[in-house]
Order: C-alpha cells, then sequence, then structure tokens
C-alpha cells in the first residue's frame, strides 16, 4: 500500500478542486454584495405612445392619390 504523501498528483488534484470552490464561492459573495448594496436606478419614464393603424384598400381614393 502505497504512502498518501507520495501520491503528489492526487494532492494536486484535491487542492485545483479546492481552490476552484473556493473561487466560485468567493465571487458569488462579491456578486450578491454588489448587487445588495446597488441603488436601483431609475430608468426613463415611459410614456404611452398612442399608434394609429390606417387600413388602406385598393378602391379607396387615399390608395389612388398615393398611387
Amino acid at each position: 500500500m502505497s504512502d498518501w504523501t507520495s501520491l503528489w498528483y492526487v494532492w494536486l488534484i484535491l487542492l485545483t478542486v479546492f481552490l476552484l470552490l473556493l473561487c466560485g464561492v468567493s465571487a458569488s459573495c462579491i456578486r450578491f454584495c454588489c448587487r445588495k448594496k446597488r441603488l436601483p436606478v431609475e430608468s426613463f419614464p415611459r410614456h404611452p405612445c398612442d399608434l394609429a393603424v390606417i387600413g388602406i384598400d385598393s378602391d379607396s381614393t387615399a390608395h389612388s392619390t398615393v398611387t
């Protein structure tokens, strides 16, 4: 049976996994704190727009004057 200290690649893999988990948790905490501290920015108020749709048939006088 081999000694755990001689298996350096196992320790390297464990260290890499631990560092990735630590970076992920740190990034999540920083993101959460920044989102919480940021003041809500009011966007420009949207004014309701009126939209007029006019149907024109081929028999319409407006169509004959345009064409």
